[in-house]
């Protein structure tokens, strides 16, 4: 049990869950027209049923990475960072292949419930086009690393990452609620997504000599580790300013700004990431980001949570 909690990677958890917090709290501080008041819009089962679903595809992400890195030779004695399961032998690459059917199936169950208990029979082509959703997540977290034509190996990894833990993960879970369109909610949406590729970007920059060795390649193989660097202040100073203007669209209160305070530690990672001349200094980075990009998205729920109780005053 010890080494399948290892290979779940934990640590990976909260950054997967950072979009449903800022969606669902969204959907619960914004009324539609479709409702009474904002606390119709929004359901603890469905909020329940998408942390489980996104937590199961990242787990199914994760055991998908190992077995697929692992199987490839990708994981060896020249990569930085910690072993994997695989790679150090604790886990069989059959009982891995059990675990990823057996996680793929679990979590597509859980999408299912989630679609239904979302839009039911009410909202048919609603229901179609997450249900279609559902399959390529689950295919995509599996197809990353696993089979001849993974794109993680072709540098396709960046735009999966944004798409699903940026877009997906924050605008789908607030459609999941509210069943309307807000283009406001693209600000924070696509700042989470940003942070979320910067944390595969710093991982990509700290193994670019290992990967390239066994013809990984990924973004940063493709084009260098300087340009990496410029790219990674782009996605998390881009997501900065996002988030910054989102508050400002929203029409906060100053003491809604609380978020804000994230900044501190994000400026303070990018100055590491700058002064970083060797590619094991980048691997604590990978934890500072993931945590700083889920306490972002957790006080700003926190904020838009005491928007709606001051509304309903």
């Amino acid at each position: 049990m010890k080494h399948w909690i290892e290979a779940a990677r934990l640590r990976t958890l909260p950054l997967s869950v950072s979009g449903i917090l800022v969606g669902s709290f969204y959907a619960l501080a914004s009324p539609t027209e479709n409702v009474l008041t904002p606390t119709q819009v929004f359901s603890w089962k469905i909020f329940g049923l998408l942390l489980l679903t996104t937590l199961g595809l990242q787990v199914l992400s994760n055991f998908a990475n190992d077995y697929g890195d692992g199987v490839k030779g990708t994981d060896n004695e020249d990569r930085i960072g910690p072993k994997r399961a695989l790679q150090s032998g604790v886990i069989s690459p059959q009982a891995m292949k059990k675990a990823i059917v057996i996680t793929a199936f679990l979590t597509f169950l859980s999408a299912v419930l989630l679609i239904y208990t979302a839009f039911h029979f009410t909202y048919f082509y609603y229901s179609l086009f997450f249900l279609v959703l559902g399959i390529i997540a689950i295919t995509s977290a599996i197809r990353y690393t696993v089979g001849t034509g993974a794109y993680g190996y072709r540098g396709y990894g960046d735009i999966f990452v944004f798409v699903f833990f940026g877009l997906v993960s924050t605008y789908g879970s607030y459609f999941m609620f509210a069943k309307v369109f807000d283009v406001s909610l693209l600000l924070p949406a696509i700042a989470i997504g940003f942070l979320s590729v910067g944390v595969l970007n710093l991982n990509n920059m700290r193994d670019e000599d290992s990967d390239r060795k066994v013809g990984k390649n990924t973004l940063v193989v493709k084009m260098g580790g300087a340009k990496a660097k410029q790219y990674h202040y782009f996605l998390v100073i881009t997501a900065m300013v996002l988030l910054l203007i989102f508050g400002f669209v929203q029409n906060f209160a100053i003491d809604q700004f609380l978020y804000l305070i994230v900044f501190l530690p994000l400026t303070s990672h990018l100055l590491r990431v700058k002064r970083a001349t060797n590619p094991a200094d980048l691997d604590p980075e990978l934890k500072r980001l993931a945590i700083s990009t889920f306490l972002v998205s957790l006080l700003l729920s926190l904020c838009l949570i005491y928007f709606i109780s001051d509304m309903l005053v």
